[in-house]
């Protein structure tokens, strides 16, 4: 039998990484699948004996730290010699696959988009130079991968779970008080349709023209690096790019943004890409589906009311 570990910081991104692990299966049907989590409680791990993880480590815990996710998961590996240990590629997930490889002394490959596993080797494929390039490379077993998010779905399988409860291993880290972070109204990363702003947008204020577009789409407002990082005019969570957030809506309207290849990587999963920019030769047109050539300025208003037309 043929052993995957998969690793998560709360129990529903196990599935997730149970799809992950399903599509290695079709592949090769003796994989068996382990999971490891943190969770609240007992009965918000147990909702998920139905995802096809044959075993569920769990350590029950209010606050996640990676250094301590690590050193459980290292626990399960040595039980359970695994060939592969899998994340989704989320900044906590990202370093505690990195202290797992360190730990191990194991190679560690992040946002891998196909991997083959023949015997004691690995075929791996992953996007390189923000996306420009895919880097193929073979590895020995066992490996640490972090896949990328929103990727996978698992489909319900028949079969019982076994749920094990660990300890939750000594941490050096104390908690003093928590602070809930500037966020958006909405998560960019789960929204079926953003709207996204870039340097197109002469001031802060006209900003105001794309948040009254998601509201009649019931979308999301995302944005490109400068409006974020360089202006400041929407918070970090809005930050749609390598450096911030990962999109795959059904829906991606790209407004003044040029699409340069950091913007572009995060936002080329989406199912379908409508631009609109003032300039005919910007790079944004190559990966969209439709494109607008014209001023956003005399675009969104007419759109905009026709959208709100077609509601009433």
């Amino acid at each position: 039998m043929t052993k995957i570990l998969v690793i998560s910081e709360k129990p529903n991104q196990l599935v997730e990484l149970a799809g992950f692990a399903q599509e290695l299966k079709k592949l090769d049907p003796n994989i068996e699948t382990i999971g490891v989590t943190f969770a609240n409680t007992v009965e918000e791990v147990k909702k998920y004996s139905d995802i096809g993880i044959k075993r569920i480590y769990y350590a029950i815990s209010e606050h996640i730290f990676p250094a301590e996710l690590a050193k459980i998961s290292v626990e399960v590996f040595h039980k359970e010699n695994p060939i592969l240990m899998a994340g989704l590629a989320l900044k906590n997930i990202n370093e505690t696959m990195s202290r797992i490889a360190g730990l191990l002394k194991i190679p560690m490959f992040t946002e891998i988009i196909n991997i083959n596993i023949t015997g004691n080797e690995a075929k791996i494929e992953r996007l390189v130079l923000g996306g420009r390039s895919i880097l193929r490379v073979k590895s020995s077993l066992p490996i640490t991968i972090t896949v990328p998010a929103r990727k996978f779905e698992a489909q319900k399988t028949e079969g019982e779970t076994e749920f094990i409860q660990v300890s939750k291993p000594e941490s050096k880290i104390k908690i003093i008080k928590t602070e809930e972070k500037q966020r958006g109204a909405v998560n960019i990363e789960e929204a079926e349709i953003v709207v996204g702003v870039g340097r197109g947008f002469k001031k802060k204020e006209d900003i105001q023209m794309a948040e009254e577009l998601a509201e009649v789409l019931n979308g999301a407002v995302g944005a490109s690096r400068p409006i974020v990082a360089d202006y400041g005019w929407l918070p970090e969570d809005a930050w749609i790019g390598i450096s911030g957030k990962k999109i795959r809506p059904k829906l991606y309207l790209a407004i003044g943004i040029s699409g340069a290849p950091q913007h572009i990587t995060a936002a080329m999963d989406s199912k379908l890409i409508i631009a609109i920019n003032n300039d005919k030769n910007a790079p944004i047109f190559q990966y969209s589906d439709y494109g607008i050539v014209g001023d956003l300025y005399k675009i969104l208003p007419i759109l905009i009311g026709r959208l709100k037309e077609k509601r009433k």
